[in-house]
């Protein structure tokens, strides 16, 4: 589709949180994703599970501006992300907008990327002050009210290297949330986690969905986890969405043979 066909703004009453509309990506003659079609309601979990290369991780990065798109419009709260308006038309955006449009994003990546020589007390104020422009008093009381939150107001002035893995991801969240994100996107937080913390790190996100009016994507590898905590499994094959649905009717009757043959493998591998 041209983008000229594409709406300036989605009407007020057809207006998820994130939509993707006809979005491609695609490295050379490598396709990654083609022409997806995704929408994500406010307030709701979907976990994007699939094989590696399926394009999960691409659709949090496309998110969070870390990758541009081929074609189509990705849409955050009715409002175009990866475009704007320009004399009536939409236009590929610049870095303003994008900066602006990212704002209501908050993100949790596989390996905390947490600033080593920032304790975690100044990690979590760092974007409130700099970005927001909060004072360094509000920053501080947001920041110590997030990290009681997630279990880690005792660990405050420690720096990431005295901190175990699952601690690192527990203060990682803190960071992200501080920023008073909207939307929150986990990419494979627990991957990268000892299997004997990995329980620290889903019970923190367990209580965001329980407690928080936040729109969240996660990709995950955990089926247990996202079957517990999702109100949306989305399955990704070769750049597009093989199969969706409710965790029950998702893990107990998936319809499409190549879901059966993952959730197979999935099984067989534990």
């Amino acid at each position: 589709m041209e983008l000229s066909a594409y709406p300036l703004e989605l009407p007020p009453d057809d207006r998820p949180m994130v939509r993707f509309m006809n979005v491609t990506k695609s490295y050379g003659s490598l396709v990654v994703l083609d022409d997806l079609n995704l929408d994500i309601q406010r307030g709701e979990m979907v976990s994007v599970i699939g094989p590696s290369g399926s394009g999960k991780t691409t659709v949090l990065r496309m998110l969070m501006t870390l990758e541009s798109i081929n074609g189509g419009v990705i849409y955050i709260d009715g409002k175009p992300l990866t475009h704007m308006e320009r004399k009536g038309v939409l236009v590929p955006a610049d870095e303003a907008h994008l900066r602006r449009m990212r704002a209501s994003i908050g993100m949790c990546f596989q390996h905390f990327n947490l600033f080593p020589h920032m304790t975690a007390l100044q990690n979590c104020m760092e974007g409130p002050v700099q970005v927001l422009g909060l004072s360094k008093a509000e920053a501080r009381d947001r920041s110590e009210e997030l990290l009681k939150m997630v279990g880690m107001i005792d660990k405050k002035d420690q720096h990431p290297s005295r901190l175990s893995g699952g601690q690192q991801q527990r203060v990682a969240i803190a960071r992200a949330l501080a920023m008073r994100p909207r939307i929150m996107l986990f990419d494979e937080v627990t991957s990268a986690l000892d299997p004997e913390v990995i329980g620290e790190v889903t019970e923190v996100i367990r209580r965001l969905v329980a407690e928080h009016d936040l729109t969240m994507l996660m990709v995950t590898h955990q089926m247990g986890f996202a079957r517990d905590i999702s109100d949306r499994i989305c399955f990704f094959y070769k750049g597009k969405i093989e199969e969706q649905a409710a965790p029950e009717q998702f893990f107990t009757n998936p319809q499409r043979e190549r879901t059966q043959q993952f959730l197979r493998a999935v099984k067989d591998a534990d």
